[in-house]
């Protein structure tokens, strides 16, 4: 008889999710002779598209203490750091994103460079991953665009954001445009925008900062005008030290709708206030309860919550480092930048220019022509209107659900996909990161997404020693 082919776990996407899954497996207790296939068409894995822009103005949002791959071990990355050319005058508060993604390809390399004690291999393939159809014998056949296939036991999404939807419609010839840069993270998208050309970006969140900071670095001295529905920016942090408050997620853990959470949150606050204490402190203490805070209340809450205060817990949630704070102060007493509270609903082409129709409230619409627009909207979450194959592929053989509010793919606990009547994909197709906002809605930040991975990687583990009785 030919011996059995090798078990194999196919992870789709090499950036933080999947580099940290793949880390994850290489330290389950073994013996673990499995084969890992990271597909990612970058030829360095590890860094994805959040940390790869080579940029050293560009920031992390968060202080190194809490930026660790491992979940066990959460100075990793501040040790590693220490290390760094980056820190021979001191460890940095906030450090470069480009650091990061060195230290994520790092971590991986070794990785790759030999297999783990536990036995598990990890190999790169610098493909893309256009579909994944059911074998008869019960794998996934993971087909790459370089023409190879990877019969897969366990095959994981770590498909990361997509690039935001287009901001107007359905006129969307606008698209097209030169002047319209409808991803901030492509390479080389600020190149086109001469040094004195005016700007008008879509959005006030951290990647409109970070545009800010690299139009700033290329010498870029034209008028900034922001467009976003409140007019503000993301909060920035606090101190480092500042004293914390205790959880109190036991008090609101019964609680099913989002005014009763507010109660509670509200209540803490002033208490906090009163004790002179930050309200930072008040919603960092509940940040290992917030999935479970989501997850406790049913579907309409869920909605109301996105309806009404999305956005403004996206600004108190995700913060900005002080002295990307300080820059918008300097460019905003310049008259460089501007805010305007409102939404863009039109988009017109206008020979080299860009027409962007604005309402606000309680006015007639604003009309701002400028050269140049860049979308620094959220990314698309809803899986429904992905039209990459793989995901397309596996939503026609419904392998694949976009969950009811259209934020992610709706998953069991473990992060299995469902299929339409709520039972398991077959072929054991599996999911972390973004894609898990409908199960967590916070599901984009290091330290969930590692939870996720080391949860994840004893998962995959587990269905391996079942395979093998």
């Amino acid at each position: 008889m030919p011996p059995a082919a090798p078990y194999q776990v196919t992870i789709i996407g090499g950036g933080f999710a999947g580099t940290a899954l793949a880390l994850h497996l290489a330290r389950q207790p073994g013996p673990l002779p499995m084969e890992v296939a990271l597909v990612e068409p970058r030829a360095t894995p590890g860094p994805g598209l959040a940390y790869s822009a080579q940029r050293p103005e560009l920031l992390l949002n968060v202080r190194p203490r809490s930026l660790s791959v491992w979940a066990d071990a959460p100075d990793h990355f501040a040790h590693w750091l220490a290390r760094q050319p980056e820190a021979v005058q001191g460890l940095p508060e906030f450090a470069p994103r480009a650091t990061y993604g060195r230290y994520l390809a790092e971590e991986l390399a070794t990785a790759l460079a030999h297999p783990a004690a536990n036995g598990v291999r990890i190999s790169h393939y610098p493909s893309e991953a256009l579909a994944a159809p059911l074998l008869p014998d019960g794998r996934r056949a993971v087909q790459l665009a370089d023409g190879r296939t990877l019969a897969s036991h366990a095959t994981v999404l770590a498909l990361g954001n997509f690039p935001p939807p287009p901001p107007t419609g359905p006129d969307h010839r606008y698209l097209h445009h030169p002047g319209y840069h409808a991803d901030p993270w492509v390479p080389g998208t600020l190149a086109s925008i001469g040094a004195h050309e005016p700007v008008l970006l879509i959005g006030a969140g951290l990647t409109a900062v970070d545009m800010l900071l690299a139009l700033r670095a290329q010498g870029h001295l034209g008028p900034v005008q922001v467009v976003a529905r409140r007019g503000s920016w993301p909060a920035v942090h606090g101190p480092a030290g500042a004293p914390a408050y205790p959880n109190f997620y036991s008090e609101m853990a019964a609680e099913t709708t989002v005014a009763g959470t507010l109660r509670h949150l509200r209540h803490h606050l002033a208490l906090a206030a009163a004790q002179g204490i930050d309200w930072r402190a008040v919603i960092d203490t509940l940040r290992p309860d917030l999935g479970r805070i989501w997850a406790g209340w049913p579907v309409a809450e869920q909605a109301r919550f996105l309806r009404h205060l999305a956005g403004r817990w996206a600004q108190a949630r995700h913060r900005m480092a002080p002295s990307h704070r300080a820059l918008l102060t300097e460019l905003t007493a310049s008259a460089q930048l501007h805010t305007v509270p409102g939404r863009a609903l039109e988009i017109v082409p206008a020979e080299h220019l860009l027409r962007v129709g604005i309402a606000q409230a309680g006015r007639p619409w604003q009309w701002l022509a400028v050269p140049h627009v860049i979308c620094c909207a959220g990314p698309l979450l809803d899986y429904s209107r992905l039209a990459t194959p793989l995901v397309q592929q596996l939503r026609a053989d419904g392998c694949l659900v976009p969950d009811a509010l259209r934020l992610g793919i709706s998953t069991d606990a473990d992060g299995a996909l469902l299929g339409p009547a709520g039972q398991p994909s077959a072929g054991g197709l599996f999911t972390l990161g973004a894609s898990r906002r409908p199960a967590y809605f916070e599901s984009t930040a290091v330290p969930e997404l590692r939870q996720q991975a080391a949860a994840l990687a004893a998962t995959l583990a587990q269905r391996y020693r079942a395979a093998q009785q």
